[in-house]
């Protein structure tokens, strides 16, 4: 499994679902979940193949910005 963390601007937990949605119908064997506490609104995904660049591109879509934090 590949575990991956973002940094994002989502702000809601509609949001945080919806992108959530989105993102399995990519991962459909996947978890993923936003800590919307963080400061950094972190998005973490456990998948067998994640590629980060997608997850970008995905989310800027829908109006999101997404960073990979290191």
């Amino acid at each position: 499994m590949m575990i991956e963390v973002f940094k994002t601007n989502v702000q809601t937990e509609e949001d945080a679902g919806k992108a959530i949605s989105m993102l399995q119908c990519h991962l459909p064997y996947s978890r993923i979940n936003f800590d919307l506490e963080d400061c950094d609104k972190v998005l973490r995904i456990e998948a067998h193949y994640i590629q980060p660049d997608k997850i970008i591109e995905l989310l800027g879509r829908h109006g999101h910005h997404c960073q990979l934090l290191d």
